[in-house]
């Protein structure tokens, strides 16, 4: 019963890795391929939860043909990462479908989410494998 336990550990962590992988691979094939320009920051969305009042930044950008996009960021945070106004660096695909703030944590957020839940899932589901049938 424990052998089970163990290989849903490591099964997990292998998925989650495999995902990780994927994550960055997309990322990667956007700053290849993508399109950069400055986005500024238009407002802000408050977000409300039981830990209190976050602020989710909203982006506006234009592309190569003058035309406007918005989008808003995926993380909401306290205090604002950003001033009303303030211009960042952002990376959009030609369908406007993927768009990133150009920043450690705007390009690779998920890669190393998901890495820090799989390292410990795949140590332990692997190293007991490794240790039995040793």
């Amino acid at each position: 019963m424990i052998d089970y336990l163990y290989a849903a550990l490591a099964i997990i962590g292998f998925v989650l890795l495999f995902f990780a992988i994927r994550s960055y691979q997309n990322t990667k094939e956007l700053l290849n391929f993508g399109r950069k320009t400055k986005a500024v920051v238009i407002k802000y969305i408050e977000v409300y939860d039981d830990d209190g009042t976050t602020y989710k930044p909203v982006f506006e950008y234009y592309d190569n043909n003058k035309q406007a996009f918005v989008f808003e960021s995926e993380v909401s945070s306290s205090p604002k990462p950003y001033e009303i106004g303030q211009r960042v660096e952002v990376i959009y695909d030609k369908h406007h479908e993927n768009v990133k703030v150009i920043s450690f944590w705007g390009l690779y957020r998920w890669s190393v989410i998901l890495l820090m839940i799989a390292s410990p899932l795949l140590v332990l589901g692997t190293a007991y494998f490794l240790y039995k049938y040793n």
